[in-house]
């Protein structure tokens, strides 16, 4: 698939928004509209390596689960996550998250992603309208990423975090 791109300008300084998506805990609290059941892969949460694991809604999806694990953490400016998703988790997935200064300590935050079906199923599955459908979903997981930095400029804690699954 094409990879999708969404952007936003977000109210608060370049560390900052950088400081909270380093954090893949705070994953949840802006992309539960269409990723839930969040549990991270390894007790430390922040920065490369930190992983997590979780259900995409996504309509008539029957193979659910994916995960994403930071490959890349450039500060302030880039965080790579690679992952897996689809039947037996063989649909390859790249989202980059770039952190732009703005005019007026604001933050231009940009997050692509791409997949890369393994089979001709999977390429189909993808081109019944799974592009258009990301886009949507991304797009307010922007918006909703910039209420929440915007709003915890005041100091207010971040709402409920992920943890380590328990076994």
């Amino acid at each position: 698939m094409d990879p999708v791109t969404v952007s936003i300008v977000i109210d608060a300084p370049r560390e900052q928004v950088f400081d909270y998506l380093q954090d893949i805990a705070n994953h949840p609290e802006f992309t539960d509209h269409y990723l839930v059941d969040w549990h991270l892969t390894r007790i430390n949460s922040v920065g490369r390596g930190a992983g997590a694991r979780f259900r995409v809604k996504a309509p008539a999806n029957r193979f659910s689960w994916g995960d994403v694990t930071f490959a890349e953490v450039e500060r302030p400016h880039r965080i790579v996550e690679v992952g897996r998703t689809g039947k037996a988790n063989r649909v390859r997935t790249l989202g980059v998250y770039d952190l732009a200064q703005g005019a007026g300590g604001t933050t231009r935050v940009r997050f692509t992603l791409e997949t890369q079906p393994a089979t001709f199923a999977d390429r189909i599955m993808e081109g019944l309208g799974a592009r258009g459908w990301l886009k949507r979903q991304n797009t307010r997981a922007m918006r909703r990423l910039r209420t929440i930095v915007e709003q915890g400029a005041d100091g207010t804690p971040p709402g409920r975090r992920v943890t380590v699954a328990g076994g």
